[in-house]
């Protein structure tokens, strides 16, 4: 065969072998670019729903920590109606149920409630998740430091607004985890932004999810959708049980406060519009509205106290529900509210 002859065929199959690896190329390609789109819409899907569930327990927690608060400042009121009796009895450790109930505590109270009335205070102009983060550490433990001092020297009580919360929150910040607090790790890289609410109740999880991009190269991009998701997945699990916990407690502490409220009004009647400063002139019934009064507010400062998340030992892992906690303050709710002698 004349060589010019082979060389024309050899020169053909060599195109034709081209063609067929651009094609072949053309394909991988297209096959990395619509990889790397799928990959893109699943993370963003994922972060959405991560979003949508973390406003969700976000709005859960602050508006039980707001309760809490409300409550612990509702105790001003309280105390000023109770000092003014005159001759009552020393109040002592009860036991309904099995449940024992504190005494009353006139001066724990009045730190309580004062330090309760400056977080609500500040509340206006603070993130979302501020109030949850409360009521993770503990409303009642979050009061009592609000009446500390902040690190300007400037005591946290005069402040007001904005001011108040942000300066409380720098003082919760070392304080709460060195007292085993909750959580609260409320220095300013925890408060920036968006990440302040899921900061506080997931942990350090959170900031590596937050933080994490999807690269040009489709299989280091699918890699890391998929070590996004996995966590995010365990976040949101986290976090719908954190939104059943914390309105589970909410209802309990509802239901008790509804009927301490109509306790106090009780007793503020007696008290400030009959105007009976003396308790040897009570009646039978109005000595046991006195009693049930101080009953409730042992009960609920007790349930404001507890810790609704527990700060992980892992500075990277995700923070713990304290199911125990929780659980034995419905319980002591419910024996005090169950108690056929507890008339409202």
């Amino acid at each position: 065969m004349p060589l010019p002859l082979i060389l024309g065929i050899a020169a053909g199959i060599a195109a034709a072998g081209g063609v067929g690896a651009g094609v072949h190329g053309g394909v991988k390609l297209k096959k990395a670019n619509d990889t790397m789109k799928s990959d893109d819409k699943r993370h963003k899907d994922n972060v959405a729903r991560f979003e949508k569930t973390n406003a969700k327990a976000t709005k859960a927690m602050d508006d039980l920590g707001t309760l809490e608060l409300t409550i612990l400042k509702s105790f001003t009121t309280f105390s000023e109606i109770i000092e003014q009796i005159h001759n009552r009895p020393e109040f002592s450790e009860v036991k309904i149920n099995g449940v024992t109930i504190p005494k009353y505590n006139p001066e724990e109270l009045e730190k309580t409630s004062v330090g309760a009335g400056v977080l609500l205070g500040g509340l206006g102009g603070a993130a979302a998740g501020t109030a949850g983060g409360f009521a993770a550490a503990g409303a009642t433990t979050a009061a009592v430091m609000a009446l500390g001092t902040a690190s300007t020297g400037t005591a946290i009580a005069s402040l007001s607004g904005a001011a108040a919360t942000n300066a409380t929150l720098a003082a919760l910040g070392g304080g709460a985890i060195a007292a085993g607090g909750g959580g609260m790790a409320l220095g300013s890289l925890v408060l920036g932004g968006a990440t302040l609410g899921v900061g506080l109740l997931v942990g350090g999880i959170i900031f590596s999810v937050t933080g994490s991009t999807i690269s040009s190269k489709a299989d280091k991009a699918h890699s890391q959708m998929l070590e996004a998701e996995k966590k995010i997945n365990t976040i949101c699990t986290y976090l719908n049980k954190l939104i059943k916990c914390a309105d589970g407690y909410m209802i309990s502490l509802g239901a008790l406060n509804e009927i301490y409220t109509e306790h106090l009004e009780k007793l503020n009647d007696i008290v400030n519009v009959q105007g009976k400063k003396d308790w040897n002139f009570f009646t039978a019934d109005e000595q046991k509205t006195l009693e049930n009064t101080i009953l409730l507010v042992g009960i609920l400062f007790r349930m404001c106290k507890v810790q609704l998340v527990l700060k992980s030992e892992d500075e990277d892992g995700i923070n713990e529900i304290n199911y125990e906690d929780v659980a034995q303050a419905k319980v002591e709710a419910n024996a005090v509210l169950s108690n056929p002698d507890f008339v409202a």
